[in-house]
């Protein structure tokens, strides 16, 4: 019981930790995205990932977000 109310107090406090890391994350990606040597294929998928945490952010979604932005992230290499 004291696990589960452990688990309960961290998914709590994960959710507004994730909403501050996504701008900071966005603004990685663009700050990269002026330097980054990438294929047109690379570089459109690049950017709807970043669109699509952008949007995922607004929306609330932070986990989707954050998970958009890592993938976008690991195709520039940052």
């Amino acid at each position: 019981m004291k696990t589960l109310i452990t688990a309960g107090f961290f998914a709590i406090l994960a959710g507004p930790a994730l909403a501050f890391q996504c701008p900071s994350d966005i603004a990685a990606i663009d700050a990269a995205l002026e330097t980054a040597s990438l294929s047109e294929e690379q570089l459109a998928r690049v950017n709807e990932l970043r669109m699509t945490g952008e949007t995922e952010h607004a929306a609330g979604n932070h986990q989707a977000s954050v998970d958009a932005l890592a993938e976008a992230k690991a195709l520039l290499g940052i």
